[in-house]
């Protein structure tokens, strides 16, 4: 069974349409400048009896040149509009969960068929038991860490509240730098 990439799919799809839709801009542009040119060539043919200035082909390609630019402007402005019409064309459909290959997908690391080996054993997977799920609880609550109580406020000596890890203060206790050693 092939893969299949509905990205690519969409990515690939968008380009071809983007770049045809530019064709047949640029396919439109051109035909538009060979009548140009050749009504630019009459024209010089019956008035002057002489082929056309040089400086009139110039222009009219010159033209042609930016209305190709324009073409593919908007060609390219126009890819998300066309990326978003493809992406709404894929269909995705899922199987239901009680088919045989979604219940028992044949997956090696669930007993399934491994490549290049028989199927040696199935492996059920089932529901948590009563017992599980008391293990289970009982573990989460032996993981739980508690923080240890704050410390408790003690008294200075003079019985005061005070910070258990602050020593204790007597009086003023800070004296500005200037004025150590100082009289009042």
């Amino acid at each position: 069974m092939r893969k299949w990439n509905h990205r690519a799919w969409v990515r690939g799809h968008a380009q071809d349409y983007i770049l045809s839709y530019f064709s047949m801009l640029t396919t439109r542009r051109k035909d538009h400048h060979a009548q140009t040119i050749h009504r630019i060539t009459e024209r010089a043919a019956y008035y002057y009896h002489a082929r056309p200035h040089p400086s009139e082909i110039a222009a009219a390609d010159a033209e042609l040149k930016r209305g190709i630019d324009e073409d593919w402007k908007t060609s390219v402005q126009r890819y998300p509009e066309v990326l978003e019409y493809y992406y709404g064309l894929v269909d995705l459909n899922l199987p239901g969960d009680d088919e045989p290959g979604v219940r028992d997908p044949p997956l090696s690391a669930l007993g399934g068929v491994a490549v290049g080996r028989e199927r040696e054993r199935k492996v059920r997977l089932r529901e948590p038991s009563d017992i599980e799920e008391r293990r289970r609880r009982r573990r989460s609550r032996e993981r739980v860490i508690t923080a240890p109580p704050p410390p408790s406020l003690g008294r200075d000596s003079r019985g005061r509240p005070g910070s258990l890890y602050a020593p204790p203060m007597g009086g003023f206790g800070y004296v500005m730098p200037g004025f150590i050693g100082r009289e009042i």
